[in-house]
């Protein structure tokens, strides 16, 4: 993907991304857009609300503009709710559940960890963070690799992990026992603009 190489910061402050650069947003961040006119109060068209709200989903998984795209085209053509099916194809992301599960610190690290071959999928290499998970995939650390991992579980906190996937971190093995449902998902995502938005 064409990556943002950019202050991360910026990003939460101009769009509301969260876990981009560290789990925990410090209190002390801004929460007013970035530069001289940032605190500015502006009439926001819906448009504008629309486009934010994409980039920030878009941002916050670390995918590109194209791919995005794709993954609502692709949630569209299926049965069910447009929103809630992308939100889950975004959360099944090889990259996102090793973050979520408290084997990398930032998505950004579970990407080259996944892209250096450090991740067997059901007993198998898989080195595309974008690879997307279904129910009863096993993730497991490959040998070779579980003293890089041993020292990053040892910094995170694995009781985290949401419900819909089962974390041994002696073992260092992942389980996703189901889909996420949409309360298990950030609250603050409103994905309905998305689909407005790609509804034009």
């Amino acid at each position: 993907m064409a990556r943002y190489t950019g202050p991360a910061n910026k990003l939460f402050r101009n769009y509301g991304v969260k876990d981009l650069s560290a789990r925990k947003l410090t209190s002390s961040m801004t929460q007013y857009a970035s530069g001289q006119h940032g605190q500015n109060r502006k009439k926001v068209s819906e448009y504008a609300l629309q486009l934010k709200e994409k980039q920030k989903i878009r941002l916050t998984y670390l995918v590109s503009e194209k791919q995005f795209h794709k993954y609502y085209e692709k949630a569209n053509r299926k049965t069910g709710v447009t929103g809630t099916i992308l939100l889950q194809m975004l959360e099944t992301r090889l990259d996102n559940v090793l973050f979520r599960a408290g084997f990398s610190v930032t998505r950004r690290q579970s990407r080259q960890l996944v892209g250096h071959g450090h991740i067997l999928v059901n007993g198998k290499k898989v080195d595309i963070p974008s690879y997307i998970l279904k129910e009863g995939d096993e993730i497991k650390v490959r040998a070779k690799s579980s003293q890089v991992f041993k020292d990053i579980i040892e910094m995170v906190d694995q009781a985290q992990a949401p419900a819909w996937i089962s974390v041994d971190a002696e073992n260092q093995t992942i389980k996703v026992e189901r889909l996420p449902e949409r309360e298990e998902i950030d609250p603050e995502f409103k994905e309905q603009l998305i689909i407005e938005f790609y509804s034009k």
